[in-house]
């Protein structure tokens, strides 16, 4: 066995060293991975541009697929260069470097949909590295045994392996290919939700919880494609999956009924859109803003800064108030009074005035000034208009509408009236006119007890 192994990985190359096919296959092998390297080079740099342009940011990964290209391209120019060249020529050497281009290759773009998968925003998470050294692990291996020429060898004895597990027979070369099977499934079909989830965020036409939705539809029919495929892969009869899916829904109709109604509330909210992220909203004495809408449940952000969980199916049971506004504006009024021997003209053109300079009041539509009616003290006027993100607040700029205001009346000499009341006493006269006698020391008077 020694000797074979020994033989299978230098003899052949031993063999042609110091002939002249050597050198032939040194200078395929170099002028290969040269031109492999140039076209892994443009490659990179393309791509690299078009994030830059399109995604404004590089991917988190990119870094493993841009390594992957050179080992990758280089296998398939080796692999082109040994099929041209076999016919008139020993190729040991361009097979021995097959192995390490394909399997430092396959690492590197493994690490890729790895980093894609399980990190978000550039914040890895924690079962990334377990993944790779796995991945890793696994590549090498089958390395080694290609270039020692026992995988066969070590795949015939895996089969020999018997074992049952329930009413099904197994070897370990079968269990071990369909997890092989369900871990690459799995890990694709997350990748392909990740990159489907990315590129319908950055759609500028889709409503943000339009976006949600598919997104998250779209990753649970990745995930049960995988899973079905996995399955099959693996020979396990899908048809079983019918009686779990009645026993299920059984469970869900009696002992998670609740979830499940927070569930379908998730959705139903994000297919509506009644509250959208963002959202200032007031439900069951609590303000806040929404920062998360998750299938489960809603994230709100107190006036406080505390973040409180709400189910779903609260927000659909119970009354909820939504103070944002889908236009981002709002109308409001501001009311004075005048005195009777006022300019009202005058007093109604310095209401338009007071708004200006004022921060996020609209010049479209104008401010417009009303004569409201007639008080007992004075005329009484009202100004209606219109504040930008009404939804931040209308007492600040209500505040400096009001010091404009009573800074142009001022100058201007319209005066504000304020409330006068005479009060007549029906036979005070007779009152008044007896005579008031003091039974005791005033209180005030000098000398008077404590």
């Amino acid at each position: 066995m020694h000797n074979r192994i020994f033989f299978h990985l230098f003899g052949d190359v031993a063999h042609d060293f110091g002939q002249p096919v050597m050198l032939w296959q040194v200078g395929v092998l170099l002028g290969t991975l040269a031109l492999a390297w140039g076209l892994a080079w443009l490659l990179r740099r393309t791509l690299d541009l078009r994030r830059q342009t399109r995604y404004q940011a590089l991917r988190f990964g990119a870094e493993s697929l841009n390594r992957a290209f050179f080992p990758l391209i280089g296998a398939a120019l080796v692999w082109i260069a040994q099929a041209v060249a076999a016919p008139f020529m020993h190729t040991a050497l361009l097979d021995l470097a097959l192995v390490p281009l394909f399997g430092i290759g396959l690492i590197y773009v493994m690490f890729f949909l790895a980093r894609r998968v399980f990190a978000s925003h550039g914040e890895a998470h924690k079962w990334l590295f377990l993944v790779e050294k796995v991945v890793s692990l696994i590549v090498w291996i089958g390395m080694v045994l290609t270039v020692m020429g026992i995988q066969d060898d070590v795949l015939d004895w895996m089969a020999s392996v018997h074992f049952r597990v329930a009413n099904a027979h197994m070897t370990l070369l079968s269990l071990s290919t369909g997890l092989l099977w369900v871990c690459v499934t799995m890990i694709v079909a997350m990748w392909l939700g990740a990159a489907f989830e990315e590129r319908l965020m950055r759609s500028n036409t889709l409503d943000v919880n339009l976006k949600v939705v598919v997104s998250r539809v779209g990753r649970a029919l990745f995930v049960l494609a995988a899973v079905l495929i996995s399955l099959s892969l693996v020979g396990i009869d899908i048809t079983v999956l019918g009686v779990f899916g009645g026993a299920l829904g059984v469970g869900l109709g009696f002992g998670l009924q609740k979830i499940a109604s927070n569930y379908v509330s998730g959705f139903i909210i994000l297919i509506d859109r009644s509250l959208r992220i963002g959202d200032t909203i007031n439900t069951g004495g609590l303000q806040g803003m929404v920062t998360q809408i998750r299938t489960r449940y809603t994230v709100v952000r107190g006036l406080d800064g505390i973040e409180t969980l709400i189910p779903n199916e609260k927000l659909i049971t119970d009354v909820v108030q939504n103070q944002s506004s889908y236009l981002t504006r709002g109308y409001t009024k501001i009311a004075v009074a005048v005195a009777y021997t006022s300019d009202v003209e005058q007093a109604m053109q310095l209401l338009v005035r007071a708004t200006d300079g004022v921060e996020r009041v609209l010049r479209d539509p104008a401010p417009t000034p009303y004569l409201a009616g007639f008080g007992p003290d004075g005329i009484n006027l009202e100004l209606g208009f219109w504040i930008e993100d009404a939804a931040l607040g209308t007492g600040g700029v209500r505040s400096a509408v009001n010091r404009n205001l009573w800074r142009l009346f001022g100058e201007n000499a319209i005066s504000i009236p304020f409330s006068q009341r005479e009060v007549r006493i029906v036979g005070a006269g007779d009152i008044l006119s007896r005579p008031v006698t003091m039974t005791g020391d005033a209180a005030n008077e000098p000398g008077s007890a404590a």
